[in-house]
């Protein structure tokens, strides 16, 4: 008799399910699970934590159960190999500079044997960056044109920071022949070059404050130089995704005054084949724990949700536009 109950009750469950509508009844399922990896840059830059900060970001709210995105973090050779992993499917996403960006939408010069790639989107822009020249006190570099039959560290072959510092040589008709010697180091080689006397120089462009700088100038004597003058002034006109910028005095040992440049914006980049909701949940995560997204690094100290969506010369993805509207933030055409 309990046998003949208990399977009565089963059967009358079963139908009472049957009864609701669908989508009542998936109304506890979980969302289809997906992968996202994003590309960031070498790990004593910025773009590495800042990578980690969004991946946070992403994990804290699938906790939350808002969606069932999986995000890792990837160090790779920074802005140029990320837009080529992303166009190649290799990465979802990744941190790229704005000019870089500019190039790779266009298809002009590093891209311009690959061609224009329509389909890069961007989601947000991140921190400012500066074009940050450090030279060893007793090389007597006080401006870009000391630098001439210096040992100058050229970057890291296919980066962002090396595009950058070959396009303002080309505004000063320089070749790599102007330096007494031309190194290929990677960002996590430069200062222990510098300080061990086999560089006078380097460039990084890079938010504010950065483990390799800071490396330098705490390990040796070394200071910033500012990046000011006339064909920098044309550069900048020439180039308009690298405005002017500032590097705080005080923010390293060595350099007390403010330290006048240029940079790029760094932005997250992705590809219209990113789904569109997996683009908006990654979106509204970081703009809805805006005060947490800040905090994490102090590169991110400046921003706010309005001027993360500005320095950008590609398409935004759907899925981001679509959580901009949502939140009444201004959509640049």
């Amino acid at each position: 008799m309990t046998s003949f109950f208990a399977k009565a009750a089963v059967a009358a469950m079963a139908a009472v399910a049957l009864a609701l509508p669908i989508h009542l009844q998936a109304q506890d399922a979980q969302p289809q699970q997906e992968f996202v990896t994003l590309g960031t840059g070498g790990v004593t830059g910025v773009y590495y934590p800042v990578g980690g900060v969004i991946c946070n970001l992403v994990g804290k709210t699938r906790r939350a159960k808002e969606h069932n995105i999986r995000c890792t973090v990837e160090s790779t050779g920074a802005s140029v190999f990320n837009v080529n992993a992303i166009r190649s499917g290799d990465l979802s996403m990744g941190i790229v500079q704005s000019d870089v960006q500019y190039y790779a939408f266009k298809g002009v010069e590093q891209f311009q044997q690959a061609g224009a790639d329509p389909e890069l989107r961007v989601l947000f822009s991140l921190q400012s960056e500066a074009f940050t020249l450090v030279a060893r006190d007793d090389a007597n570099i006080q401006t870009f044109e000391d630098l001439q039959g210096k040992r100058m560290n050229l970057g890291d072959p296919g980066s962002g920071n090396r595009n950058t510092l070959e396009l303002l040589m080309k505004e000063y008709e320089w070749t790599p022949s102007v330096y007494s010697l031309a190194t290929d180091l990677k960002p996590a080689e430069m200062a222990g070059a510098l300080c061990d006397n086999k560089i006078d120089a380097f460039v990084y462009v890079v938010g504010h404050p950065n483990g390799s700088i800071q490396e330098a100038a705490n390990t040796c004597s070394s200071h910033l130089v500012p990046v000011t003058g006339p064909k920098v002034d044309a550069f900048v006109a020439k180039y308009p995704f690298y405005p002017a910028a500032v590097i705080k005095g005080g923010t390293y040992k060595g350099s007390t005054r403010d330290v006048q440049t240029f940079g790029p914006r760094a932005t997250l980049m992705t590809s219209s084949k990113l789904p569109e909701n997996v683009a908006y949940n990654i979106t509204k995560s970081v703009f809805t724990n805006f005060d947490e997204f800040k905090s994490l690094h102090p590169a991110l100290a400046d921003l706010t949700p309005q001027n993360m969506l500005e320095g950008n010369s590609a398409p935004f993805h759907p899925g981001a536009i679509r959580y901009f509207k949502e939140a009444g933030l201004q959509v640049p055409e």
